[in-house]
Order: structure tokens, then C-alpha cells, then sequence
């Protein structure tokens, strides 16, 4: 049953592929030579391009399969499915182009002298983006309908979770709360004798681990989720020897929830499967992305801040004939130390009686006009330098000092979380209130969400809130 639902499904996508690359030769055709958009000096004839067709229509598909693109699986990110999409036209391109440069079709000419006929390589080019843009939006409206289907009731997966403790709830939980995959719950297995009959998350208990394969039976199910806590490991082998004997899908949902500190994911290790689980968002190519959008907004920043500084140095220095910044230091990505640069708000040496200490409101270390900066936060904007620098980020949580650092690591749980990434100018937490003398713990709580959840989309959104509503505070 789910192999022919994963034909019928895999069929659907074989098909728009086909008609995307059949569409995307003829348009190429016609932009190229048919829609004067692009000079050229005699029309080829068609016929010759239709050669084309079956080693296209051939092409495609084998390399698509070769990179998974037919093997349905329920919650596959478009991101991801568009990024494979990619590399494999890319590739399939690359191998047409290779063909046409390799296959070549000699022609006499009435006085007798041999031409060579060459494909365009305007049409390759054009060839290629198009069918990438018709094969995504085909998919795209295959996975609409489907979509729309499963919302409807039709084409579900029937999952059985066995293990009903924290973790098959959970799961169970994260299922129910995407209905649009298709994947409906039916009931739980559990050993536990105080569960039986029970609901949770109006899901039924249906039975003990012993029930199995008459669950699976009386209740058509596609796929198993097992649940169960790292101690049951005994039952989990028969579990899955049992199963080896049925016609249905097996998913283990590992017991780390209790461990994962950040996000866990599976990482390779010459073919061992390692669990990551502190895992981040911002690596790789999402760290290059955020690493330009700070350079990007730290220059426009200060070229536009730039004739406001000096008034700002001048009315600092006026006060009390001291330094116009303030350097202190801070601890940011992986723990290092680094010095933070800040317009000087407090009289000179104003911690030399009492060490690091919080600032309060109404502080009476502030200089008239170090209040005025600070209840605007215009105190921080020298750190825009820190950004440059690398040594900070626009978005990020903020840095603290050292020795409140070794002092929150021992009571307060996952702190040093926060440094897995850049510190920031202003954060999640910061637009929130959660800023200065208020609580660690609910700083530390948005930091954490603001890591695992790291989108440039969510960048923007923290930007937009700093600006509108989150420049101007009360002082402390």
C-alpha cells in the first residue's frame, strides 16, 4: 500500500518534469530564435534541435533519480527539494552540454563546402534556467494539491507510536500539529498498565508492546513511530525484529530530548551515525549571509551616524574633560573575550570603589548627558566598529562581562548556550524588555530561542523592532 502511494506520488513528479523540460526546450526555442530578444544571423532548423528532445526527456529524470528527487518523503523542506533541484540541473546541463559538444552533425553545401552545425549555446543557457523555473513551480503545485488533499482527510499515512511517556507525546504533538503531511495518529502502545484505555492528545492507548501485530493489523498502519527511553533497549530490538516481518515503514525517535541542549542533528562519520546535539543554524552559508548583512548595515549605519558623532565626542568631553569612549571587556562567540567599545555615559573611574556591579535606575555614577545617551541607546552605537571588526554582530544576544559570565554559568542552566554565536548589538531578548537589570532567566530563554530559530528573515524582524520601538527606554 505505501510502496504503490509512493509510485503514484513519485509518477506525478516524473510526469511534471516532463512536460517543465518539454515547455522550457520550446520556450528556449522561441526567445532564442523566434522572439528577436537576442540578435542571430540565420534561424537553425528546427529539426535539428528536436534531436535534442529524447536525450533531454532521458536525461532529466536519470539524473534526478540519481540525486532522490523521486523518492517521496513527507516533510521534505522546499528548501531543501529546491537546492537538489539545482545541483541536479546543473549537472544534467553540464552532461547536455558535453553531449552536444561531443555529437556533431556535418552538412555539404550546394558549392561543396562542409559546414559544421553547432548547437546555441543561448539556447543551452536559456534551455536551462527555464526548465529549473517550470520543473520548481510544477513541483510547487504538486505540493499544493497534495497539501490541500491530506488537509482534507484523503491520502493519509496511518502511524501507530509505540511508547506513550514524554517523548511519543512529543511526537505525537509535533505530527498533530502538521496535518498538512498526511500523517495521522492512531493510537499509542505502552506497557505501562496505568496507561491503558488513556488518552493523550485524544490519541488511545490501544494496547501493550504485546499487541503489536495485531494492531498493525486491525488498524492498517503505514508507519511506526517507537518511542521508548534509552533504558528499553531490549524491547526496542524485539520491537523492531517484529516488525521486520511487516509491510510497514519504521521510524526510531531517539531518547536525547533530556541531552539535546540546542538542536540535535545527524551528522557521518566515515559511516558511523554521530548525533550532534548542540547544533546551530548560523554555519556554513548562513554564517556568510549574516556575516554581509553586518558589514552591509554596520557601513550604511555609520555613514549616515557619522556627522552626529562628533557633537556627540564634543558634548561627552565638555562635562567633565574626560575620555569620549569606553572600553570594557566583554565575552562573545566560543567565550573569547574582546573589548567593547561604548560612548563613556558614567563619571571617570566610576568602579574603582565598588568593582563590576550592575547599573541602576537613577544611577548616580551618570553624567548628565551619559542619561540622555542612554535613554536612547545612543551609548552603543561605537560598537558598530565592533561589528566591523568581526568581533560582533547587528543581531545577537548581548555580551556580558567576564565575571558576571563565571558567576550566571553556575546557577543559571545552558548560559553559556548563548555563546555559540556572535554577541550583538541588539537581540531578541532586548526587544522584549529584557534588557539591563532585569531577569537572566528570561533573557537567557529568548537568547536560546533566537539561536535555534536563526533566520535572516528573523534578523529583519528584530531590526525593525529595535527602530520602531526599541531605541528609546527608561535609563538605568
Amino acid at each position: 500500500m505505501i510502496r504503490r502511494r509512493h509510485r503514484f506520488t513519485s509518477s506525478i513528479s516524473l510526469a511534471s518534469d516532463l512536460v517543465a523540460s518539454l515547455a522550457a526546450f520550446f520556450a528556449a526555442w522561441y526567445l532564442r530564435f523566434g522572439s528577436g530578444l537576442f540578435p542571430t544571423t540565420s534561424v537553425p532548423e528546427f529539426s535539428r534541435y528536436l534531436l535534442l528532445v529524447p536525450v533531454i526527456l532521458i536525461l532529466w529524470p536519470v539524473v534526478f533519480y540519481f540525486h532522490g528527487l523521486y523518492q517521496t518523503r513527507r516533510g521534505r523542506s522546499r528548501i531543501d527539494e529546491g537546492l537538489n533541484l539545482f545541483i541536479a540541473s546543473l549537472l544534467a546541463t553540464v552532461l547536455l552540454g558535453s553531449f552536444i559538444t561531443w555529437y556533431k552533425q556535418d552538412s555539404v553545401r550546394p558549392d561543396g563546402i562542409v559546414e559544421v552545425f553547432t548547437y546555441s549555446r543561448g539556447f543551452l543557457a536559456l534551455f536551462a534556467g527555464l526548465n529549473l523555473t517550470f520543473v520548481v513551480l510544477g513541483r510547487g503545485l504538486i505540493r499544493s494539491a497534495l497539501r490541500r488533499i491530506r488537509l482534507s482527510g484523503h491520502n493519509l499515512q496511518r502511524i501507530l507510536v509505540v511508547g506513550a511517556g514524554a517523548l511519543g507525546k512529543e511526537v505525537t504533538r509535533k505530527l498533530n500539529d502538521h496535518q498538512e503531511l498526511g500523517l495521522r495518529v492512531v493510537g499509542f502502545l505502552d506497557d505501562d498498565p496505568g496507561k491503558a484505555g488513556n488518552r493523550f492528545a485524544e490519541v488511545p492507548v490501544l494496547g501493550t508492546l504485546k499487541d503489536l501485530d495485531r494492531v498493525i493489523a486491525d488498524q492498517g498502519i503505514d508507519q511506526i513511530y517507537i518511542a521508548l527511553p534509552l533504558e528499553a533497549h531490549k524491547k526496542m530490538m524485539r520491537i523492531l525484529q517484529s516488525v521486520g516481518q511487516e509491510c510497514v515503514e519504521v521510524r526510531l525517535v531517539p531518547d536525547i530530548l533530556q541531552y539535546a541542549t540546542l538542536k540535535a542533528t545527524l551528522e557521518d562519520l566515515d559511516g558511523t551515525p554521530v548525533i550532534n546535539l548542540s547544533q546551530v543554524p548560523l554555519q556554513g552559508w548562513s554564517s556568510l549571509v549574516k556575516r554581509c548583512m553586518d558589514i552591509g548595515v554596520a557601513a550604511v549605519a555609520m555613514t549616515i551616524l557619522l556627522p552626529f558623532l562628533p557633537f556627540a565626542a564634543l558634548a561627552i568631553w565638555l562635562e567633565d574633560k574626560g575620555p569620549i569612549f569606553y572600553r570594557q571587556e566583554r565575552m562573545g562567540l566560543d567565550g573569547r573575550s574582546f573589548m567593547m567599545l561604548k560612548f563613556r555615559s558614567m563619571r571617570v573611574n566610576a568602579e574603582s570603589s565598588t568593582g563590576p556591579v550592575w547599573a541602576i535606575r537613577g544611577d548616580s555614577r551618570r553624567t548628565r548627558f551619559g542619561t540622555f545617551l542612554r535613554h536612547w541607546s545612543l551609548d552603543e552605537l561605537p560598537q558598530l566598529w565592533n561589528v566591523l571588526k568581526g568581533e560582533m554582530s547587528i543581531i545577537g544576544p548581548r555580551p556580558e562581562r567576564p565575571a558576571f559570565v563565571h558567576e550566571f554559568k553556575n546557577r543559571i542552566p545552558q548560559y553559556m548556550l548563548r555563546h555559540r554565536v556572535k554577541a550583538g548589538i541588539t537581540g531578541w531578548a532586548q526587544v522584549h524588555g529584557w534588557r539591563g537589570n532585569t531577569s537572566i532567566r528570561k533573557r537567557i530563554q529568548y537568547d536560546l530561542y533566537y539561536i535555534e530559530n536563526w533566520s535572516l528573515k528573523l534578523d529583519f524582524k528584530i531590526l525593525w523592532m529595535t527602530f520602531r520601538h526599541g531605541l528609546r527606554h527608561n535609563a538605568y
